[in-house]
C-alpha cells in the first residue's frame, strides 16, 4: 500500500513564485541556468545549479558547488524568498500545456517503500549521476526538486482533489515556455482523506526522477540512526490517465560512413520503408527517418518481435534490437558516441537542423511510449532501454521544497 504523508513545505510567497519557479536541473545545461537566472536573485537555479554563482569552468561536481547550493538555499530561507509552512500539509499541483492538463498531490513519500518495490522503477540509473544527486541532496539537507510518480487513477483520489481545486490556488503563474503552473493548500480534512485513499493504492511508479529517489534512498540509509525526515522523499503524484509522453527521439551516426541510399537499403532489409510527408509516424511499430533531406516511414514487420514481451515489444526497443545494433554497431546507447537523443518537445526540425548542421546520418522519430507500457513493464520487474520516456509538462522546481 502506498504511504503519502504531509510535510511543511518550504515554499515562495505567491508574489514571488514567477521569480523563484525554475525548471528542473537536468533540462537545462550549466550556461542555460547561468542565462535563465541572471539578473535574478531569487532563481532557484542557485539551488538546483549553484555552479552558476562561481566563476565559469568551475567543476559542477567540486566540493564549492555543492557547498554554494547549501549557503543559497539557506540565504533564501533567511531572505524570506523560501517560507516554511506553519503545519504539514499536502498541496495540490495542477499544471496545464497547451490543451493538456494534468493535476497531483505534492507529498512526501516513503523510502522504504522505495526500497521494497510498493514504489516501483522502470529505469537503471547512472552511477555517477546517482552520485551527484546523493551529495546534492546530503549537502542541503533537502529533497529540493520532486520526484514524478504516477498511480492507476482512482475516482475517489480524483473526486477528493478537485474538491481542493475549487477554491483559488494560492499560486497561478505561466512560465516563459507558455505552461501554466497552480498550486493549492489541501486543507486538513481532505488531506486525511487523501492520506487514507492513498492507503489503498497498490502502487506507485516512478515516471521521472529514478536518480533523485535512488538519491534518497542512500542518504536515508547514510543517515541511518539520525534524527530528521530522511525516511520520505519530495514526490508530485499524478493518476496515469493524466500521463503525457511525448516522443524520444534518436541520432544516429554511421561509423562506416555509408550513404544514406545504402543505410535506408540496409534498414529495407527488415522493414517496410517508404517515403513520407508527415515525419511522425502514424502509430507504433513505426518509424519516421529523416535521411538525405528528405522524411521515409518505416514499419515494424509482423513476427519480427516478441510480442508478449512488455520490453522488447516497446519501439525504443526494437529500435535498438532492429536498427542501432545489427545496422550500427551500437551495442550500449547509454555510452556510444554514435547516437544522441532528442526530447520530442523539441519537435521534427530539430531533428533536420542537427542532421544537416552536426553531420549524423541520419534521425529516428519514434511513437511515444504510452503510460499502460510502463506499468507493465514495471509491473513485470523489467526495466525499460535508456531514454525510452519523456514526460511533459516538466515540473517545476522552486515551488515546495522538503527539507529534513
Amino acid at each position: 500500500m502506498a504511504t503519502m504523508k504531509p510535510f511543511r513545505a518550504l515554499r515562495p510567497p505567491a508574489d514571488l513564485a514567477a521569480r523563484v519557479a525554475s525548471p528542473p536541473y537536468d533540462v537545462v545545461s550549466t550556461r542555460e541556468a547561468r542565462a535563465l537566472a541572471k539578473g535574478n536573485p531569487d532563481s532557484y537555479l542557485r539551488v538546483s545549479r549553484p555552479e552558476i554563482d562561481l566563476p565559469e569552468g568551475t567543476d559542477e561536481h567540486a566540493d564549492a558547488v555543492y557547498a554554494k547550493g547549501a549557503e543559497n538555499l539557506a540565504e533564501l530561507v533567511q531572505s524570506g524568498v523560501l517560507r516554511a509552512d506553519p503545519e504539514p500539509r499536502f498541496y495540490v499541483y495542477a499544471q496545464r500545456m497547451g490543451a493538456h492538463r494534468q493535476t497531483g498531490l505534492v507529498a512526501c513519500a516513503s523510502v522504504e517503500e522505495y526500497d521494497r518495490d510498493v514504489i516501483k522503477k522502470h529505469e537503471k540509473t547512472r552511477a555517477d549521476k546517482e552520485d551527484d544527486r546523493v551529495r546534492h541532496i546530503d549537502t542541503l539537507s533537502a529533497h529540493d526538486e520532486p520526484v514524478f510518480l504516477t498511480y492507476r487513477a482512482a475516482p475517489e483520489i480524483d473526486s477528493a482533489i478537485e474538491e481542493v481545486k475549487r477554491a483559488a490556488p494560492e499560486v497561478d503563474l505561466v512560465t516563459p515556455d507558455g505552461v501554466g503552473h497552480q498550486l493549492w493548500v489541501v486543507p486538513a480534512a481532505i488531506g486525511a482523506r487523501l492520506e487514507a485513499l492513498f492507503a489503498g493504492v497498490p502502487a506507485l511508479y516512478v515516471a521521472d526522477g529514478h536518480h533523485r529517489s535512488a538519491a534518497a534512498s542512500r542518504v536515508h540509509a547514510k543517515r541511518a540512526g539520525q534524527p530528521g525526515e530522511h525516511g520520505a522523499f519530495l514526490a508530485v503524484v499524478f493518476p496515469h490517465d493524466q500521463m503525457q509522453i511525448l516522443a524520444y527521439n534518436r541520432l544516429v551516426r554511421d561509423p562506416r560512413g555509408r550513404t544514406a541510399g545504402e543505410l535506408l537499403g540496409e534498414i529495407g532489409k527488415v522493414m517496410d520503408v517508404s517515403p513520407a510527408s508527415d515525419p511522425r509516424p502514424p502509430g507504433p511499430l513505426a518509424f519516421g527517418i529523416y535521411a538525405a533531406g528528405r522524411w521515409y516511414l518505416a514499419r515494424v514487420r509482423p513476427g519480427s518481435y516478441p510480442a508478449q514481451d512488455p520490453v522488447a515489444s516497446l519501439d525504443c526497443a526494437i529500435a535498438q534490437d532492429q536498427i542501432l545494433a545489427p545496422i550500427f554497431g551500437i551495442a550500449d546507447p547509454r555510452t556510444s558516441k554514435d547516437v544522441d537523443f532528442v526530447g520530442g518537445i523539441r519537435g521534427h526540425e530539430e531533428l533536420e537542423r542537427r542532421v544537416k548542421e552536426e553531420g549524423w546520418s541520419l534521425a529516428l522519430h519514434l511513437f511515444p511510449t504510452r503510460i499502460e507500457q510502463l506499468i507493465a513493464v514495471s509491473d513485470a520487474g523489467k526495466l525499460m532501454p535508456p531514454k525510452s520516456t519523456w514526460f511533459e509538462p516538466k515540473l517545476r522546481s522552486g515551488l515546495f521544497v522538503h527539507r529534513f
